[in-house]
């Protein structure tokens, strides 16, 4: 039976070496042997460019490629964090880069597959920083810089972003309804899989009377969190590996 995993916001750090050696594990206990293999953006807490990445990333991307070259079908999404992911460093995984918002087969029915930032639609200052940053004269003029000056770029604006979140109503950062009901209707799809938000859920919904189905992937923190599919079901687990994965919100 065709068996296709879905992981996001692992943020992966070389200030944090328990996340990089989690998600290895992942890699090699979970990972290998499935069809497919679909990361939903923030794979990094940043990424600078495929010009300069550091070196504790490095393992990561080793065993990515083996899965890969083993037969497993890798597909990227950017997020947030790590949107100037490019083509150079997609060739060196052997992995496709999937468009912001693409529509697959999954468990015996469409899904459209998104990193879930644009559903966020009521935080207005995080959509307009998102539209100057995927400018591609913003991106050139960003990566035209030594890498040194990109990564103190990217502290501040890491630190202004933390500052921002911490004195911001949660509901703002969370999906507008709105948004969702239409990503919905521009893709005639019932379900829909993202990450980004941090609160993993199985969500039932409706729209324009027809069921829904919303699942949201975990951040991965002291624990992994990802979505297998096959051809009846696709379910939430988390590690340890099959365990249910809790969610603020179930079917």
């Amino acid at each position: 039976m065709a068996e296709a995993l879905l992981a996001s916001d692992m943020h992966l750090d070389p200030e944090r070496p328990e996340g990089l050696a989690l998600f290895e594990r992942f890699l090699g206990e979970v990972a290998a042997g499935a069809d497919a293999l679909y990361l939903l953006g923030d794979l990094f807490e940043a990424w600078l460019g495929d010009d300069a990445i550091h070196p504790a990333y490095e393992p990561v991307l080793d065993r990515l490629a083996a899965l890969a070259e083993a037969g497993t079908a890798l597909y990227i999404q950017h997020g947030n964090r790590d949107f100037l992911m490019g083509e150079a460093l997609a060739n060196r995984l052997g992995a496709t880069l999937l468009p912001e918002e693409t529509v697959v087969e999954l468990g015996g029915a469409p899904a459209l597959l998104l990193h879930g930032d644009t559903l966020c639609t009521d935080d207005t200052a995080y959509q307009q920083f998102r539209a100057q940053v995927r400018e591609p004269r913003w991106q050139a003029a960003f990566l035209a810089l030594s890498p040194a000056e990109r990564m103190e770029q990217a502290r501040q604006a890491r630190e202004a972003s933390q500052e921002a979140q911490a004195a911001m109503d949660s509901e703002i950062t969370d999906v507008n309804a709105e948004a969702v009901a239409e990503a919905f209707r521009r893709h005639g799809v019932r379900r829909m899989i993202h990450g980004h938000t941090h609160r993993p859920a199985d969500h039932a919904l409706e729209v324009d009377g027809r069921p829904r189905r919303r699942l949201v992937l975990p951040q991965w923190t002291d624990r992994g969190g990802y979505i297998r599919c096959n051809e009846a079901v696709c379910e939430l687990l988390a590690y340890p590996w099959g365990a249910k994965l809790p969610t603020s919100d179930g079917e």
